[in-house]
């Protein structure tokens, strides 16, 4: 069974940093890239950041470039998502999904986590 646990989510002040992971299990890890997506309320869901299958390409969104970190460690098959200097319009539920590293298109999803970034 294919599952990608998301989590490390939750409260946190302005300008504080939260670590998400992403768990993988049920396919070849190592032949994925894995993306972070967020989506507020009432907002369609954004991609923020991506690694390939590798680790040696990464992508960020202009609104986290900076600020966030993605890094993988394929001994896990665990994606993280280091975010520093949080801002409220990051609150947001956060997924990982993955994509094999050739193709556009997402095959699996993980189920998300609150981000809430508020004092």
């Amino acid at each position: 069974e294919v599952q990608l646990q998301a989590s490390g989510g939750g409260l946190v002040q302005p300008g504080g940093s939260l670590k998400l992971s992403c768990a993988a299990s049920g396919f070849t890890f190592d032949d994925y890239a894995i993306a972070w997506f967020r989506q507020a309320p009432g907002k369609e869901r954004e991609a923020i950041s991506c690694i390939s299958s590798s680790g040696e390409s990464t992508y960020y969104a202009d609104s986290v470039k900076g600020r966030f970190t993605i890094s993988r460690d394929n001994a896990k098959n665990t994606v993280y998502l280091q975010m520093n200097s949080l801002k409220p319009e990051d609150t947001a539920v956060y997924y990982c999904a993955a994509r094999p590293n050739s193709r556009n298109k997402y095959d699996y999803w993980g189920q998300g986590t609150q981000v809430t970034v508020s004092s």
